[in-house]
């Protein structure tokens, strides 16, 4: 698709309520990164960068939760949860997240204490390895987010550093096979290498 072709099917897909990612048509985001190192006690993922997607999935409409779900699902991510983000540091050491962000907006604390601050809206998806430290520090009365993860992941919440097996444990965890947003043709696979 070229440049402009793509803008005019961006156009009327926003015409709809909809963004490429809740298509199911193949149009590739381009993620901000995010390399966060050991901090303290909270392990993060020295190898494996955090993924930013703004804006990826429209937010309007009467359930912008289930378009996220729908998305998470048809790239091979299945969502497990509806809620918020805890407002308590902590990771996790048995499965990367997928965090969509479906309401409202939210200032996070990625990396651990005095760790990386961004501000998430609505639309905005991320993606957090296994072992990055993420806590809520605000967040608006309707932050809704839609929390998924690679299939045979089963989320801990960890809130002290890891002993040793579960530090090796995060190093082992198979990549997941796809990009939660854009699925096989995804970002995810690029910038996700072994170590």
């Amino acid at each position: 698709m070229s440049g402009l072709d793509r803008r005019r099917f961006n156009t009327l897909l926003a015409g709809l309520g909809l963004s490429s990612a809740s298509s199911g048509f193949a149009v590739t985001s381009k993620p901000e990164t995010l390399q966060l190192s050991r901090n303290g006690w909270m392990p993060n993922n020295e190898h494996l960068p955090v993924l930013l997607y703004r804006g990826v999935i429209s937010a309007a409409g009467a359930d912008p939760a289930a378009r996220f779900e729908a998305a998470f699902l048809r790239n091979g991510w299945p969502p497990q949860w509806r809620n918020g983000v805890y407002d308590f540091h902590h990771y996790h050491s048995t499965a990367h997240e997928v965090l969509g962000f479906a309401g409202g907006e939210a200032h996070l604390m990625l990396g651990g204490e005095n760790g990386h601050e961004i501000t998430i809206r609505a639309g905005d998806v991320a993606v957090l390895p296994t072992g990055t430290g993420h806590c809520k520090l605000s967040a608006s009365p309707d932050f809704l987010v839609v929390g998924a993860y690679p299939p045979e992941q089963n989320w801990d919440i960890c809130r002290s550093a890891p002993p040793e097996e579960a530090s090796q444990r995060m190093k082992r965890l198979p990549f997941p096979k796809s990009d939660p947003v854009d699925g096989t043709s995804g970002a995810l696979l690029q910038l996700w290498r072994p170590a």
